[in-house]
This record gives structure tokens, sequence and C-alpha cells, in this order.
């Protein structure tokens, strides 16, 4: 796994380093150098900024809990939709 992978990194890990982007930025630090300082690829900081920019901690969270539902929510669809075509099949006798 890579030093800058979403997976090595919590939602609250990355909105805090965010913000230390944001401040080494302000103080007129280049990108290559603030990803340097932060142990990141520019790549990931790009990535996590389009994710996670303007969120706050708690939006973060339930992102991340939505996320997980969703993902829940369609494993239930697909096994559903794959009973429904045995079903189907079998109803037919094409078994």
């Amino acid at each position: 796994m890579k030093k800058g992978d979403k997976r090595c990194h919590s939602s609250e890990q990355i909105i805090s380093k965010l913000r230390e982007a944001k401040v080494h930025l302000a103080q007129e630090m280049t990108i290559p150098l603030m990803c340097k300082k932060l142990g990141i690829h520019q790549q990931t900081y790009y990535k996590w900024r389009r994710e996670y920019g303007g969120l706050r901690m708690d939006q973060a969270k339930r992102l991340k809990e939505l996320e997980k539902e969703n993902a829940r929510l369609n494993k239930l669809l697909a096994e559903s939709e794959l009973d429904k075509a045995i079903l189907r099949e079998a109803a037919s006798g094409n078994y």
C-alpha cells in the first residue's frame, strides 16, 4: 500500500492533513514542497482536496456512513435480483 493511499488514512487524518496543507499554502509554500512535508504524493493531495476539501469532521464521518450503507443496500439489491432470476428460470422449466 502506498504511503498517501486513502486506505492508510482515516477521514479525520485526511481532513487534518488538508487543514495543515492549507496553512502551508497560506505561508506561500509550493504544492510539491507542502506534499513532501506532509508525506503524500501530489496526486493524492488533489484527490483528497476534491473529495474532502470543504468537509468538516462530522460531515466526513456521515459521508463514510452513507457510503457504507449504500454499498450494503447495493449488495442486497444484487442478491435479490439474482434470486429473482433463479426463480424465473426455475419457473420456466429451463434448468
